[in-house]
C-alpha cells in the first residue's frame, strides 16, 4: 500500500513538473514510445523505456510522437528527463534533505544519452525545479546506500 501510494505520490509530481514547464512532453506512451525508442536505436542509442519521465524541447519547437521523421529530424534538440519529486517539508530550496532513489536503467540511460539527459528535482510544495545530471547528484550526495532489488 506504502509503496503504491509512493508511486502515485511521484506520478502527480511528474504531471505537474510537466505542466509547469514550457516545452516539456510527458513519456510517450504504447506506438508512440515505441517509435522514438526505434529512433533512438536507429542513433545507436539504447534505453529503457521508463528510464526518463519527459522529453524537452527548445521554445518554438514541437515535435510529434507518431511521425518518425518528425522525431528523428527533432532528435539533436531533444532532452530527455528524469523526474524526482520532493513532498517531504524537511527539503530545503536547494533541495538539502531530498532522500530519492536512482535506478539502474536511469543511471544507464544518462550514460548513453549523454548531453541529452537531465535530472529534475522537483519540490511539489514550491513549484521550484532544478536541472542537473546523475553525475553531479553523486558527486554532490551527502550520502548514498547501494541496493539490489529482486522480484522472486
Amino acid at each position: 500500500h506504502i509503496r503504491r501510494l509512493a508511486n502515485e505520490s511521484g506520478a502527480s509530481g511528474e504531471l505537474s513538473a510537466v505542466a509547469d514547464s514550457d516545452n516539456w512532453y510527458r513519456r510517450p506512451k504504447g506506438n508512440e514510445l515505441k517509435i522514438l525508442l526505434e529512433v533512438l536505436l536507429e542513433k545507436g542509442i539504447s534505453i529503457k523505456a521508463r528510464s526518463f519521465d519527459a522529453i524537452s524541447l527548445p521554445s518554438g519547437f514541437s515535435v510529434d510522437f507518431s511521425d518518425r521523421e518528425s522525431i528523428a529530424s527533432n532528435f539533436d534538440d531533444m532532452c530527455f528527463i528524469e523526474i524526482k519529486t520532493a513532498s517531504q517539508n524537511r527539503v530545503k530550496s536547494d533541495f538539502s534533505g531530498f532522500f530519492f532513489a536512482l535506478t539502474e536503467n536511469e543511471i544507464m540511460a544518462s550514460k548513453a544519452l549523454g548531453e541529452r539527459h537531465r535530472v529534475a528535482l522537483y519540490n511539489k510544495h514550491t513549484g521550484n525545479i532544478v536541472l542537473t545530471t546523475v553525475s553531479k547528484i553523486l558527486d554532490d550526495a551527502k550520502s548514498t546506500t547501494w541496493q539490489v532489488s529482486v522480484q522472486l
